[in-house]
């Protein structure tokens, strides 16, 4: 007869676990994607309510359109930049926010729906539980960050905050990083059977994905401050390296956050940084066998040529969306790279 521990892994699916877990990835990229064009093009506060389960439908009804561009009118962005929006106008912002708000509810219910019936089949590997548990969480918390981003431009603002906004954005790309973590690990367990180890971080590779996330980090400053809008020319800005007289905020250390031509030139330059970073992530995963090296410093090249073409375009919508949907491929080629060179070395 079968021990307890032994019948539970007889149970247990990882490979069928690690499919649902890339699918549900897929959700956050694409949810990434959306997030960008609701941001370009201004769509982010036509819904001023947060209703997590009534709002699960669009109006319905002529008057239930207007009643919600009434509400929308009574915020500072319509007064400083929509007046005489058309009720047609309107909705088309409102398709994007609502888009994506959907969406986000589909991905809640995409992961707590399957993950309920593999606990409840016990078909959760040992150890993973606790793991698919805090994702979903975090899933739960991301949100309410959203709802706390919109929040910051509906009364004295007329966008919303680009400190939520990067809030919101890394947290996104957390869960996407984790999520692809995790089903690698099942992968490997279903491979290898219960004398698998999951995959760690080393402090080089750890430290190859901080740089990632901290050029993230300012290029979601750079989309909530319009920075990318400030000069459209490079390596230069205008006509010099770094512009003269441009006005200074004090104390100095908030330009880095707060003033939109530093942001730009930061961002400009820690791209290169991230990128050294990952292109030494990805001769190490390519030392273990791994082709996944290529595919990491071939994103990298298209995110940079991406981001020059975002800047020179004065920010057109479908090279910025691009970019931010090549980050997010990026960052799971960087985590699979990561997790390759991290399972090398436990075993």
């Amino acid at each position: 007869m079968l021990q307890p521990s032994a019948a539970f892994m007889s149970s247990a699916r990882p490979r069928q676990i690690a499919r649902w877990l890339f699918v549900v990835a897929g959700l956050i990229v694409l949810m990434v994607v959306v997030g960008g064009i609701t941001r370009l093009t201004e769509s982010g506060l036509s819904i001023t309510q947060w209703k997590p389960i009534s709002g699960t439908l669009p109006p319905l009804t002529e008057a239930a359109w207007q009643a919600e561009f009434d509400r929308y009118k009574q915020i500072p962005e319509y007064a400083a930049f929509n007046q005489g929006m058309t009720l047609g106008g309107f909705k088309a912002i409102f398709f994007w926010e609502y888009l994506h708000r959907l969406l986000g509810r589909v991905i809640g219910v995409a992961f707590a729906l399957p993950l309920l019936w593999f606990a409840a089949k016990r078909q959760i590997p040992a150890g993973y539980g606790w793991r698919l548990t805090a994702i979903l969480m975090l899933g739960a918390l991301q949100g309410a960050i959203g709802w706390w981003m919109v929040a910051s431009g509906l009364t004295e603002r007329t966008d919303v905050s680009h400190l939520r906004l990067a809030v919101h954005l890394v947290t996104a790309l957390v869960i996407l990083a984790g999520t692809v973590w995790t089903a690698l690990d099942l992968l490997n367990l279903n491979r290898t059977g219960t004398a698998s180890i999951p995959a760690r971080l080393s402090i080089g590779t750890g430290a190859a994905l901080v740089a990632l996330y901290v050029q993230i980090v300012w290029g979601a400053f750079t989309a909530g401050l319009d920075a990318g809008y400030a000069f459209n020319t490079w390596p230069r800005m205008g006509d010099t390296f770094f512009p003269a007289g441009v006005p200074l905020l004090s104390p100095a250390w908030t330009n880095a956050v707060d003033n939109p031509v530093v942001v730009q030139f930061i961002h400009r330059w820690l791209a290169f940084l991230a990128a050294a970073g990952l292109v030494w992530l990805a001769v190490q995963a390519t030392r273990t066998g791994s082709r996944i090296g290529f595919a990491v410093v071939g994103l990298v090249t298209l995110q940079i040529f991406l981001g020059v073409a975002t800047l020179m375009t004065g920010v057109q919508i479908e090279v910025a969306v691009a970019h931010q949907a090549n980050a997010a491929l990026l960052l799971i080629a960087a985590v699979v790279a990561a997790h390759r060179v991290g399972t090398r070395h436990r075993v």
